[in-house]
């Protein structure tokens, strides 16, 4: 049986999490496997997070959003990479169609209301034993913003063009195949109708063109790295105290702060997603906006934990 779990693990590891660390105990992986997991921990603390619920009958999540309204977020229970996640979902069309996509993807699904702000991944990590102060509880590895897929208009130049000029500029720096390029495709060309354009609009100077709804890597998304030095201690604090929860030795928490992560999160609308376990260093090292951060010193540190169950899903 053993000789089983251990290949299905390798199966999913090499083909849904192919560059994901793997710095946890199988234990804490299993504790915060799922969104229900990570919201109960959240609500059990008083961590700032969105009301949803777990569903497998559709009419579950009709009925939260005749209670709750739109726009709502529609996502797999167990998922990554933002796979079968729609948002922002703003009518009762728009969530049936949702719920069926996202259950292709895993049974039971997640209904959430909808923050609109600055989405961030923050990759925090377990002190030292010898470390003194703050840093023996935890530690900021890195802080990232992530956004859509998009273009900014000039006046001038075609989407096309534009998609065409944003590629060669990752392309020269080097961003490929961890960041990926900008898609000029049928998913692309049905989004952008959605507001009257096609691939030969020339849109305005200063507008920023969204190719695709989701932020993650796949579909062309952006990432930019945060000074942490513009991060209160407060927000600090607060991830800190995340992965205490979780006694986890690191975590990459998904949160969104309708201000921005440069403000207190408790001075604004703030939601903690999920967090996840086995998280995607290496977009950190590839970013097309910001200064790449020197890691070395935290992977260094990460290397030195005796991982129990390291091989088991």
């Amino acid at each position: 049986m053993q000789t089983i779990q251990k290949k299905i693990h390798q199966w999913i590891s090499e083909k849904f999490m192919d560059g994901c660390s793997s710095y946890n105990d199988l234990a804490v992986r299993r504790s915060c496997r799922s969104k229900a997991q990570a919201r109960e921990v959240f609500a059990n603390n008083h961590v700032p997070h969105a009301k949803g619920l777990i569903f497998f009958n559709p009419l579950k999540a009709i009925s939260f959003a005749q209670q709750h309204g739109f726009p709502l977020v529609i996502k797999p229970n167990v998922s990554g990479f933002s796979r079968g996640s729609h948002f922002p979902i703003k009518n009762y069309r728009e969530l049936w169609k949702a719920i069926f996509l996202a259950k292709l993807w895993w049974p039971t699904t997640v209904v959430e209301q909808y923050l609109l702000g600055n989405n961030y991944r923050v990759v925090v990590v377990k002190g030292s034993p010898d470390a003194t102060g703050d840093s023996a509880k935890g530690e900021i590895m890195s802080v990232i913003e992530r956004f859509s897929p998009h273009v900014l208009g000039d006046g001038v130049l075609t989407i096309e063009q534009l998609i065409d000029q944003e590629n060669g500029i990752r392309e020269a720096m080097g961003l490929f195949p961890v960041i990926h390029p900008l898609s000029k495709g049928p998913v692309t060309k049905k989004f952008i109708a959605k507001k009257g354009y096609h691939l030969n609009t020339v849109p305005p100077a200063g507008e920023v063109v969204t190719l695709f709804y989701r932020i993650s890597l796949a579909p062309g998304g952006i990432v930019t790295v945060i000074d942490q030095q513009t991060i209160p201690q407060v927000n600090k604090d607060l991830f800190i105290d995340v992965l205490a929860m979780f006694d986890a030795n690191i975590l990459g928490i998904d949160v969104i702060m309708q201000q921005g992560i440069e403000h207190a999160y408790d001075e604004q609308k703030c939601i903690l997603l999920e967090v996840n376990s086995r998280p995607y260093l290496k977009m950190h090292d590839y970013p097309r906006f910001g200064n790449k951060e020197d890691l070395s010193r935290f992977f260094h540190h990460l290397d030195q934990f005796e991982i129990n169950q390291a091989d088991v899903f």
